[in-house]
């Protein structure tokens, strides 16, 4: 008799999202409480992105900007209608710990279903997809991260269920029935759309999608179903759609389609503006792949035990090449580490670590989306002994090596903290002086007072002194497509003439507003100074203080 198969959202998949949910409810209240939920920059501006679509002088979806994807703003844009929820934080946290614990539950169903006998799980395939899930879950990393704004949290969620999909296509189409072959078209489209939201939250996506796209295309060709040819080309054109949608906004928005990659805002312009001529890796790619690895090492442990990870990473992956090659599609998870490598060498995109020169934290989250392939590396492996050991002592002995592992691991992260804190933390301490004491000031002001205030760097000032976006003028109003000048567009008009459109203006050492002032005569209220940062000055514009002149 034909062993039916587990259900595809069961009741224990429930209780590992279950689980998940807990862990995030837990930590959330303790980095809130300490303010820790605002610590990335990259978060504020994040936050503020979102919020900048419907309170704003010219709100609408042309604030979303480019550089960053579009779909972790959209997800915040609900939950920052609260003042609340936006000062706080708290409003960019819910989609991200949404994403944690589906994330978890996408490993779990990854190794489970990859690794089930006959369609049915057995014991050893069930442990394994447990361990798969603490490992995920419990990073210590991972676990700051998903209370934050910051996007890596919804991506790996993302690029853990395309792989889900991805796996459980490529067993279905092995098959070789009929009757699986609608089964294997639909988690083909499952799988896009996965694809699809991803190419949407980081360029990561971008890249993951190509290779699936190729990877796809062999085990169609192997298959010979026209269902599945038929589907394999609405894969591909949903998949490119993402990737098609943005090129075209930046072309028709900015003139440019590759603005976010070459514009004034790019990680190579950022890099270009550098004091520093190049980073570790650029055009290196030894250098930039152990850099990279490196930075996945700091994620999973501190100290000596680094390598023993790397270890694991190769054992689960021999034994996916060697032992079982129906797992292959679970190498779709090593696709970070290529993807990264290139970016650093070739894409200016630097990774910074504090135990490598130039000894210091920058983008050491990174290293990050190695987490999935750890976690699975690690279960598929147990999952493989269990299966060899004889006798329960030997089984036993398998799973307490394994959790023994994992605790010391971790429990060294934690004595340390975690490094995407520390990296958070001591990148933030300038920044937040700067903006306590400048939202500290401007709160000082009548509360109807509006400004001129470039946000790229500091936006953070007015979400702690809870000043609407919309008393601002900011280069959010720039109509893009006017290039290279709009004079006729607010933000400029308003750089021209502050007295005519403002009551004050704050500007930051070197920054647009700062140097359009240089032509200006207007009288100086105050000067903020903080190490490490740019001067904050505040102008007073000496506007008329009627109600028409506000306008």
């Amino acid at each position: 008799m034909k062993v039916q198969p587990v259900g595809r959202w069961d009741r224990e998949t429930a209780l590992v999202a279950q689980f998940a949910a807990c862990v995030s409810f837990i930590s959330f209240p303790y980095y809130f409480q300490h303010g820790d939920l605002l610590l990335y920059g990259d978060a504020v501006a994040h936050i503020n992105i979102a919020r900048r679509v419907f309170d704003s002088r010219t709100p609408g979806l042309l604030q979303l900007g480019t550089v960053w994807l579009p779909l972790p703003h959209l997800l915040m844009i609900p939950f920052l209608f609260s003042d609340l929820a936006w000062q706080s934080g708290v409003g960019g946290s819910i989609p991200s710990m949404a994403a944690y614990s589906l994330g978890t539950a996408g490993v779990f169903r990854l190794v489970r279903s990859a690794l089930s006998l006959n369609s049915q799980p057995d014991l050893a395939a069930r442990i394994a997809a447990w361990l798969s899930a603490i490992i995920y879950a419990a990073n210590p990393n991972l676990i700051y991260l998903q209370i934050t704004a910051m996007t890596e949290s919804l991506y790996l969620a993302l690029f853990i269920w395309a792989a889900v999909f991805f796996s459980e296509f490529v067993q279905e189409a092995s098959q070789g029935d009929k009757s699986k072959q609608g089964a294997a078209f639909s988690s083909l489209m499952k799988c896009c759309l996965c694809l699809a939201a991803a190419c949407l939250t980081r360029y990561d996506g971008w890249f993951l999608a190509g290779l699936m796209c190729v990877a796809a295309l062999g085990v169609v060709l192997k298959s010979k179903s026209q269902i599945l040819r038929g589907g394999f080309a609405k894969f591909v054109l949903l998949a490119a759609a993402a990737p098609a949608l943005w090129l075209a906004y930046n072309a028709i928005i900015y003139r440019n389609p590759l603005e976010f990659a070459n514009g004034p805002y790019s990680s190579r312009a950022i890099e270009q503006k550098s004091t520093s001529p190049s980073h570790p890796g650029s055009h290196d790619l030894p250098v930039a792949f152990s850099y990279f690895l490196k930075s996945a090492e700091l994620n999973m442990v501190e100290g000596k035990w680094q390598k023993l990870w790397v270890g694991v990473l190769l054992l689960g992956t021999i034994a996916i090449l060697i032992r079982d090659r129906r797992l292959w599609p679970l190498l779709v998870l090593w696709v970070p580490l290529l993807f990264y490598t290139l970016s650093i060498a070739y894409s200016g995109v630097p990774i910074y670590l504090p135990v490598w020169w130039p000894f210091s934290f920058y983008n050491v989250r990174y290293g990050l989306q190695l987490l999935p392939a750890f976690s699975v590396a690690l279960a598929v492996s147990t999952c493989f002994l269990l299966r060899l050991a004889r006798g329960q002592i030997a089984k036993t002995v398998v799973v307490c090596a394994a959790l023994t592992l994992l605790i010391a691991s971790y429990a060294s992260v934690w004595r340390a903290q975690p490094a995407c804190f520390r990296e958070a933390w001591v990148n933030s301490r300038t920044r937040i002086a700067l903006e306590t004491e400048l939202a500290s000031n401007l709160k000082k002001l009548p509360h109807d007072s509006t400004f001129l205030m470039y946000l790229g760097d500091h936006v953070g000032a007015l979400q702690l002194a809870g000043i609407p976006l919309l008393r601002t003028i900011n280069e959010g109003n720039h109509r893009p497509w006017k290039a290279p000048v709009d004079r006729d567009g607010l933000w400029e008009r308003a750089l021209a003439n502050p007295s005519k459109y403002v009551d004050y203006v704050i500007a930051m050492d070197g920054d647009p507003v700062a140097l359009s002032l240089q032509k200006q005569s207007l009288t100086s209220m105050l000067v903020i100074r903080t190490t490490g940062q740019p001067a904050a000055t505040i102008y007073w514009t000496h506007r008329a203080s009627s109600p028409a002149s506000r306008r």
